[in-house]
């Protein structure tokens, strides 16, 4: 090809025919379903007509004293301890106005911990009554659609659980009423046709009643939320329900069923979540977090569900969901500003189920129904690159707390996800400002002259006894849902048994009180971290989260913790300097972060993690005793591996698949017609440059990753690529 060849000369071929003559020529099976719209109408946040709720079939029980007892509780907790800091710094007579600022944060930090520990209670005695819950339904009248939102994720594992909860399901004699859905709005185009071949080759293998299907967005407007809004509007409407999923989620087929039959079983149920179970963590961090969820995490779940009742919360996945009222009640509007707090809804979940609750529909969780399982970050690193995004979503939602027509309890939702962030930064204030105190009480020459006439010099003093007393109040109510978990674990005969055993459960358990408390340091100054960015107008990206076991680079650890040792080196010497009392009840805090670099090391390492699990330390009974869905789940993501999807270029395998690139091409939606005079640079630019190819090799080199998206979107630069010479 010469350099004097214009565009117009090597235009691409004449566009393909459309898809549907391409299915009736070649017998091409259509990747979805045909559409079935419904209406999905943005809502006013700001207005709410009350007589437009809708009124439930049957009578709503109020948990009202369940909620006397966690908000009553925390309260007069929260007041006692309030009390108990007022001594504590009053020692001298009176308060100074930086020990005022310090007994406002004491009160904020503390009732947060009180309201967890009062709901921990209540779940411990309600699980003392109670045992999990399970069985498939012997039937089921409606059809839901199972729909796993993907984003960039390996094939080989997504793929490989979607047929393992199908298989499942198919077993129990219940198929039939469930649709499979993998909606992906992946941006990476080796990610985006190693989808599409695990997809066609998943369904010629399940056959034509498969009823598997695949869609892969253009554009992924509005992210998870626009993911699942686009198939509501275009195919919800064949759908009673649908559960959603994450790319990590797991469920067992009677744990599915169970939950389509637990929806047609209450007509008034707009969202039924479930719980999740952490499984299939094998690093040293990873590990910890399972223990710790399937320990201590259904007493606060049961908690949780008991004093919120039909006023619950929605986490994003393993629920499910009443279609159609999620249509009507879900639409979720842009907030007004830009990034982080304007803009499109990121922490969605938490914003549906308030708004389908204020549209008159329950919103439940099963916290006993077994069955429901997810995984984890391998590492510290991963799971803040994951919480930084989290905290801008819950952070977003001080904008929605106040919206029209909302249950108190959803606002309190909202509250408790945005103290979820914001007990960080406050804790670390604290922190600050109680060192502070300390140096004005070794340094500070005595005010001899106090608005209050005395004869003798105010001191800024403490009740060194008091205090030490008030902080093994608070240790104690920190650490109580974690011992209210164990005890539990030891009563339960099949748990304290596929735990390890009585020794191995308590040896485990105070291995994750150490290292948690080795890491809540840490944690704390990430989280403080992001808030201060988010604060400041920072918005954080989408990347795909880090899913398998493995270990971070050193230098990257370095690198994002090297701070927080100086920090906890400069920490620890102004301690010591100051008293030697000061520098012993810092020592946590101080050990954490000045081993901040070695600990996250430590975290992200597999063999840690599989010797502990070889000595039986950290582990589940879901570990001892693996679920069906999830072993099965395991030997199809080997061998989907070993087809190497993942690891292929896509336009080396476009090229060398003709059929593959057909495939795709029918797949794609109806071109539609470019405005004149709006040129999409990247759509030109790979115009351009497949073209000015002459092979396969040429192409690859020259095109950008947003160029290669582009021509994979067009069918007749697709047609050129095809025709390229392979070497």
């Amino acid at each position: 090809m010469t350099d004097a060849m214009t565009l117009a000369d090597a235009a691409p071929a004449p566009r393909q025919p459309s898809p549907s003559a391409e299915h009736e020529r070649v017998g091409f099976r259509p990747a979805m379903p045909p559409e079935a719209p419904l209406a999905m109408p943005v809502q006013d946040l700001t207005r709410w007509d009350r007589s437009a709720r809708r009124v439930p079939l049957r009578p709503e029980p109020r948990p009202y004293a369940a909620r006397v007892f966690v908000f009553g509780g925390a309260a007069a907790l929260t007041a006692y301890g309030t009390w108990q800091m007022y001594e504590v710094i009053s020692v001298s007579g009176a308060a100074t106005a930086l020990q005022y600022v310090l007994l406002g944060l004491f009160t904020l930090t503390f009732s947060w911990i009180a309201l967890a520990f009062t709901a921990a209670i209540l779940g411990f005695f309600a699980l003392l009554r109670t045992r999990s819950t399970g069985g498939v339904p012997a039937s089921l009248s409606t059809r839901t659609a199972v729909v796993m939102p993907v984003y960039n994720e390996a094939t080989a594992r997504t793929f490989a659980a979607v047929q393992a909860m199908r298989e499942e399901v198919e077993a129990t004699g219940l198929g039939k009423h469930f649709d499979w859905f993998v909606l992906s709005d992946s941006t990476q185009a080796d990610a985006w046709i190693a989808e599409e071949r695990a997809f066609l080759r998943l369904r010629d293998e399940l056959g034509p009643d498969a009823r598997l299907y695949y869609r892969h967005r253009p554009k992924n407007h509005h992210r998870k939320a626009g993911n699942i809004g686009d198939f509501v509007t275009r195919w919800g409407g064949a759908y009673d329900h649908m559960l959603v999923l994450d790319a990590d989620s797991l469920l067992s087929g009677a744990c599915i069923t169970g939950l389509a039959a637990a929806m047609e079983a209450d007509p008034d149920a707009g969202i039924i979540q479930s719980l999740p179970l952490i499984i299939n963590r094998n690093t040293l961090f990873a590990r910890v977090q399972q223990f710790a969820a399937r320990i201590y995490g259904p007493v606060i779940a049961t908690g949780l569900t008991i004093w919120s009742g039909r006023d619950g919360n929605y986490w994003g996945h393993n629920a499910i969901i009443r279609t159609r009222a999620f249509a009507e009640a879900c639409g979720l509007p842009d907030l007004e500003g830009r990034p982080p707090f304007g803009g499109h809804v990121l922490s969605h979940d938490f914003v549906e189920a308030a708004l389908i609750r204020r549209a008159g529909w329950g919103v439940t969780m099963l916290p006993l129904l077994g069955g429901s399982y997810e995984e984890s970050p391998p590492t510290l690193i991963d799971l803040s690159v994951r919480d930084r995004r989290w905290a801008q979503g819950n952070l977003q939602h001080a904008r929605v707390i106040g919206a029209a027509g909302l249950a108190l309890p959803s606002r309190q939702h909202f509250a408790t996800g945005i103290m979820g962030y914001l007990a960080s930064p406050l804790w670390l204030a604290q922190l600050v400002i109680g060192i502070a105190l300390v140096l004005q009480t070794a340094w500070v020459r005595p005010e001899y002259f106090s608005a209050e006439f005395g004869l003798t010099p105010v001191w800024p003093r403490f009740d060194s006894v008091r205090a030490l007393q008030l902080f093994g109040l608070t240790m104690g109510i920190l650490l109580a849902p974690k011992f209210l978990g164990l005890l539990l674990a030891l009563i339960d005969g099949a748990t304290r048994r596929d735990s390890g055993g009585a020794v191995r459960l308590v040896l485990s358990f105070l291995i994750e009180i150490l290292l948690s408390a080795l890491i809540a340091p840490i944690a704390m100054l990430i989280q403080s971290g992001s808030v201060f960015r988010i604060l400041a107008g920072q918005d954080t990206g989408w990347n795909p989260q880090r899913r398998d076991d493995g270990s971070i680079p050193l230098s990257d650890i370095i690198r994002r913790h090297r701070w927080h040792t100086v920090l906890g080196l400069l920490t620890g010497g102004a301690a010591f300097a100051i008293a030697t009392s000061l520098f012993l009840w810092m020592s946590p805090t101080i050990l954490g972060l000045v081993l901040a670099i070695p600990i996250s090391w430590a975290s992200g390492q597999l063999a840690w993690g599989l010797a502990l699990k070889r000595f039986g330390l950290l582990g589940t009974p879901e570990e001892h005793t693996p679920p069906a869905v999830a072993q099965r789940a395991g030997e199809l993501a080997a061998r989907n591996a070993r087809q190497g999807f993942d690891d292929v270029d896509a336009l080396a395998a476009l090229h060398a698949d003709p059929r593959l690139a057909h495939d795709h091409a029918a797949m794609l939606p109806p071109a539609t017609a470019r405005p004149r005079g709006s040129i999409d640079a990247d759509q030109a630019l790979a115009q351009a440059k497949i073209v000015e190819a002459d092979t396969l090799g040429e192409a690859a080199a020259w095109l950008a990753p947003k160029e290669r998206m582009a021509l994979l979107h067009d069918r007749a630069l697709l047609d050129r690529l095809t025709r390229l010479r392979g070497t």
